[in-house]
């Protein structure tokens, strides 16, 4: 990311500002990413945050899931790609899910949840995730990871695949996300 020096003087100040203990990405990491990420999330909050408690039990766009499962799915999800990020900081392998089944089981019993309990999830996961990106070094963005389906990516997609999953949930919400509010760089794919 290249800054002017005034930008990167007004950068230093507020780092300066916010002191030791704030988080900031790394140098090298894919910082159009994880804005549409970031976005993402902020925009499918929005979205859940006009639903009624009484409207979590409606359908989604999804075939087969009510909101709950589609809720529960996008937190879930995020856990799943907080423990990729995770095996990319500490070199540790962790797997998204032990199965399909497993994840699918997960998502069931999510869906259970209290109308409270399930907003938290999305929430506290989605913190987790960023935390994670925010903990990794430059290096570690280029971690070879695996998904559930046997694929092999780096660390550095996880945004992207993040951002392609929390903004079409947003979509298959169902209450008035449209696919025109996906960022166009997105909808491309």
């Amino acid at each position: 990311m290249n800054l002017t020096p005034a930008e990167q003087s007004a950068r230093d100040a507020l780092r300066a500002r916010q002191g030791t203990g704030a988080r900031y990405d790394a140098p090298d990491a894919p910082h159009a990413d994880l804005l549409f990420a970031r976005r993402g999330a902020a925009y499918f909050a929005r979205k859940l945050n006009a639903l009624q408690d009484a409207d979590l039990n409606a359908p989604s766009l999804r075939d087969g899931w009510s909101r709950r499962h589609l809720i529960a799915h996008a937190g879930y999800h995020a856990r799943a790609m907080a423990r990729l990020v995770e095996a990319a900081r500490t070199g540790i392998h962790q797997e998204m899910h032990s199965s399909e089944q497993a994840r699918l089981d997960e998502i069931e019993l999510g869906a259970t949840l209290p109308d409270r309990a399930l907003r938290s999830l999305v929430y506290h996961a989605t913190i987790h995730l960023d935390v994670e990106w925010r903990d990794l070094v430059d290096a570690q963005w280029d971690t070879a990871l695996r998904l559930s389906d046997g694929r092999q990516i780096a660390a550095r997609d996880t945004p992207r695949l993040r951002a392609l999953e929390i903004w079409q949930c947003a979509v298959d919400l169902g209450n008035g996300g449209r696919t025109a509010d996906i960022p166009a760089q997105l909808r491309l794919v």
